[in-house]
């Protein structure tokens, strides 16, 4: 008996996938705690307009993330910090430092998870960060540490 799984379950399908039960393990265990449905017609449709809905906003969010992607590459955030005689920084600049600074002067706010920076900066100068918006766009963006 073909069935929509509605769950993931260990060692048999995932979630929203058609797979292949027995007979009666579909009608005493899937059924019973609603686990799947049976794959019929109506059912099919559904499951297709919820994969269709689900692609298409996908697409949207990376549509969108690429605009972000392209906006950064034309921005520059200043991050201001105390520095010693020799450009020196006391402390660093961290991911957390450059999304408030985005938001603050740009108004695009990016979680701080987002921004790839292998460690804190600790020296003056224009510095170039990756920023992971959605799978497969990253955008960079320049950050211009001033004492």
């Amino acid at each position: 008996m073909k069935v929509i799984l509605k769950a993931d379950i260990k060692g048999v399908g995932k979630k929203n996938e058609v797979i292949n039960a027995s007979d009666g393990y579909a009608r005493n265990f899937l059924f019973p705690k609603n686990l799947a449905v049976e794959a019929n017609a109506e059912n099919m449709s559904k499951l297709q307009a919820q994969k269709d809905s689900t692609q298409f906003k996908k697409d949207t969010e990376k549509e969108e993330a690429k605009k972000v992607a392209e906006k950064l590459t034309k921005i520059m955030v200043k991050v201001e910090v105390k520095a010693g005689e020799n450009g020196k920084i006391f402390g660093g600049v961290s991911a957390k430092d450059i999304s408030e600074n985005l938001e603050k002067q740009h108004g695009i706010k990016i979680d701080k998870k987002k921004i790839d920076l292998k460690e804190t900066i600790k020296t003056l100068g224009i510095h170039h960060v990756d920023v992971k918006l959605y799978e497969g766009v990253t955008g960079k963006i320049k950050v211009d540490v001033r004492g």
